[in-house]
């Protein structure tokens, strides 16, 4: 077998055999096929595209080129919740600790952020003394215990996928919808879940900016996963405005803790109910969306949720005092208003660009390397066809250091009022299952 057969085969439009697509990626991982022509395959795959087995059999390839989690010894379906990427994106810290109220298994394992926010695990080190330095055995036994535990990733998960993202940035092929579904469900795969529920975000602080390109990489993601023997629903939510309020990682801890006492945002709430509804579907908990939105609800009235939130950040070293005195939380030195130069509506409330403004006051990393301030970041006190006056506040700036000029340009570039009334857009557009 030959790669420059295969790349030869692919550019003819055929498709390729499951050995083929292992020995690609085998070769590919070991050194022995060169970036060019990896490159070239990209290439052929992004103008002829894949059908379903073969970006099944990609994914899998990719799962097997290094570690898997084993969860075998945990009792219960492993239901996962994905999410493409978005800004004040919260769920996470949210759902989890709903979830395993309900008996649900939540066995996560998180990374750093790198763009506008930190990632879960640098959201919840605002807990002083939280870690994820666990065994595999004290993970599984938190786990089998109270329902819930976070471990960090693992340095050899998936390295086929690691190496062909980064051609991909360089080849101009990112936007391949067959090599994005493998890269995202390889590596939910590789991390052991049962079932996996995806946010596909959609808008202008997602990476798919058109709903229509959102449905083509949330259909390719869940026919992978039914395909491969994981049960596998999409939600397409939008992006187009920061969800929630908050953007920052305390920020954002802060409106979680917010949001399990059943005070969150309206949108934020709505979607976490949205997405945890369906992965209590797929865990067998319950039969219909109005019976899983029930049993969530119960658990947030009831304060269970709240309290796995605590035993959970209390068996991984934190403090969960925290939860119950939230002002405890890490504070920026100084907090800025930010107001209406006009009277309108909140017409735009660009979600990428109010992102990099969080990350211009250290909110995020711009590089691997960059040290995050959990303390700073944003807080709208206006949505997305808000009536505003001259002289209202449209957001907080919660900031270390006096110079955030760069920070204001931004954000008056960002967002946007209209003299005419606008329509707040809507929260999630479809699912795909």
């Amino acid at each position: 077998m030959r790669m420059v057969d295969l790349i030869l085969k692919k550019q003819a439009g055929h498709t390729l055999t499951k050995e083929e697509i292992r020995f690609v990626i085998s070769g590919f991982t070991d050194g022995t096929i060169p970036d060019y022509q990896m490159s070239a395959l990209a290439m052929a795959i992004y103008f002829k595209d894949m059908d379903d087995r073969e970006r099944a059999e990609l994914t899998m390839a990719m799962v097997h080129s290094g570690d898997q989690i084993d969860l075998s010894k945990i009792e219960g379906i492993k239901v996962d919740k994905h999410s493409t990427g978005g800004v004040g994106d919260t769920t996470s810290l949210i759902l989890a600790p709903m979830v395993a109220a309900l008996g649900i298994p939540v066995a996560k394992m998180s990374g750093r952020g790198l763009g506008h926010t930190g990632g879960t695990l640098d959201k919840l080190e605002s807990f002083p003394g939280f870690h994820v330095e666990v065994s595999s055995e004290e993970f599984v036994e938190l786990v089998n215990k109270n329902k819930i535990a976070l471990i960090g990733q693992s340095g050899n998960i998936t390295p086929a996928d690691k190496k062909l993202y980064s051609l991909r940035d360089v080849t101009g092929t990112v936007q391949s919808i067959p090599l994005i579904a493998s890269s995202i469900m390889s590596k939910k795969i590789a991390a052991g879940a049962d079932a996996i529920v995806l946010d596909v975000k959609t808008g202008a602080g997602a990476f798919m900016k058109t709903v229509d390109d959102a449905r083509d990489l949330a259909t390719a993601m869940v026919a992978i996963g039914n395909k491969v023997g994981r049960k596998t629903m999409a939600v397409i939510s939008d992006m187009s405005q920061p969800l929630g309020f908050a953007i920052g990682n305390a920020l954002e801890v802060k409106e979680a803790i917010d949001t399990l006492n059943g005070h969150g945002p309206e949108d934020l709430t709505e979607l976490v109910f949205e997405l945890g509804s369906k992965m209590v579907i797929l865990a067998g908990k319950a039969e219909t969306e109005e019976k899983a939105r029930q049993m969530l609800q119960e658990v947030i009235d009831n304060g269970k949720a709240l309290e796995v939130f605590k035993t959970f950040i209390e068996n991984q070293g934190g403090d969960p005092s925290y939860i119950m005195n939230p002002e405890k939380l890490p504070k920026a030195k100084f907090i800025t208003e930010f107001k209406a130069d006009k009277d309108g509506y909140v017409s735009e409330l660009v979600a990428d660009e109010i992102g990099k403004a969080a990350m211009l006051l250290g909110a995020g990393r711009e590089t691997k390397d960059s040290v995050i301030d959990l303390a700073v970041g944003l807080v709208l006190n206006k949505k997305v066809g808000d009536a505003v006056k001259t002289g209202d506040v449209l957001l907080y700036i919660h900031h270390s250091h006096d110079d955030i000029d760069s920070c204001i340009k931004l954000l008056r570039e960002s967002v946007k009022i209209s003299s005419d009334t606008v329509v707040a857009p809507i929260l999630v557009h479809e699912v795909v299952q």
